[in-house]
């Protein structure tokens, strides 16, 4: 059975209050109904080609790390939108279940909450450039996929358009303020490596990750999504021993051997990649999770 896929969300009546990269934000009234579509981005840049049951996945997610989380951090999710909520807001219930949240209405902090364990993406391209990642020195000698002796924290900018920035914590603490900042960065680190500790039990390697955070009468709330394979890197034994990614790197990987300029539009993504992707995702969260996910 195919899968299907959600390129835009719609409400009767009710236009989006927000519309992200992947996700769309309904304002109703006490709360937000948060969906999440199949539109996938890489370098800040959304694809035209959804990925069949990316939405599922990352909400399927998104909810389990939320409960196994919640005693670190309280999270934004008020409950999963059940089918007979949904039918009272749409005719077509069927599109947005198993990939809407119910969720408290809060403040957005701006700024990315990034913490990185190992040598991976552009922290393995700035390693080699300088033998640091933003402000943090490393050891040298370092290669890819190793872990760092311990994890670090490299926030950037939270942009409405365009491209996140990379900032010092000092530059994140003039943003948000200094306690803010300290707050989030511990959060932020004791999140990543509670995870990292559950996966490694059943053979997945965290290699980074990304939070984001908002504020709920003063009380720091962990939004958005979390540990899905579009926020983080996963990676898994390959059969020749080298590590598989299990995220989004595939398609960052892809777009790297083609000759786009990582500029909009971007390309129409080939059908083995979209089926692959697709694929590495669904796969991903049933290890993670435990179980199979619905089609």
């Amino acid at each position: 059975m195919a899968e299907s896929t959600l390129l835009q969300s719609s409400l009767p009546g009710i236009a989006p209050a927000h519309t992200g990269k992947v996700r769309d934000m309904y304002d109703l009234d006490t709360e937000f109904l948060m969906v999440t579509t199949d539109r996938l981005s890489a370098f800040d840049v959304v694809f035209p080609s959804p990925i069949p049951g990316k939405g599922r996945v990352l909400t399927a997610l998104s909810v389990h790390w939320f409960q196994t989380l919640g005693d670190i951090v309280p999270n934004h999710l008020i409950e999963p939108a059940t089918r007979e909520f949904l039918d009272a807001l749409t005719p077509d219930a069927d599109a947005l279940l198993g990939r809407s949240l119910r969720v408290e209405k809060c403040e957005p902090i701006k700024a990315e909450c990034i913490v990185r364990g190992s040598l991976e993406g552009s922290g393995w391209k700035e390693y080699r450039q300088r033998g640091a990642i933003q402000e943090h020195g490393l050891p040298p000698g370092l290669k890819l996929h190793d872990q760092l002796p311990e994890p670090i924290f490299t926030p950037s900018t939270k942009a409405d358009a365009g491209h996140d920035e990379n900032v010092t914590f000092a530059q994140m603490a003039d943003i948000v303020g200094r306690e803010l900042a300290e707050t989030l960065r511990e959060t932020s680190i004791r999140l990543f490596t509670a995870a990292r500790d559950r996966l490694k039990g059943v053979g997945i390697t965290l290699a980074d990750t990304k939070f984001e955070f908002g504020l709920l009468d003063g009380e720091v709330l962990l939004i958005d999504e979390a540990l899905t394979p579009d926020s983080s890197r996963f990676l898994i034994p390959g059969e020749d021993g080298n590590p598989v990614s299990m995220d989004k790197q595939f398609v960052r990987d892809w777009a790297e051997r083609t000759d786009w300029n990582k500029k909009p539009p971007a390309p129409e993504l080939p059908a083995d990649v979209i089926a692959q992707t697709s694929a590495r995702y669904r796969e991903i969260a049933e290890r993670i999770i435990g179980k199979e996910l619905p089609v």
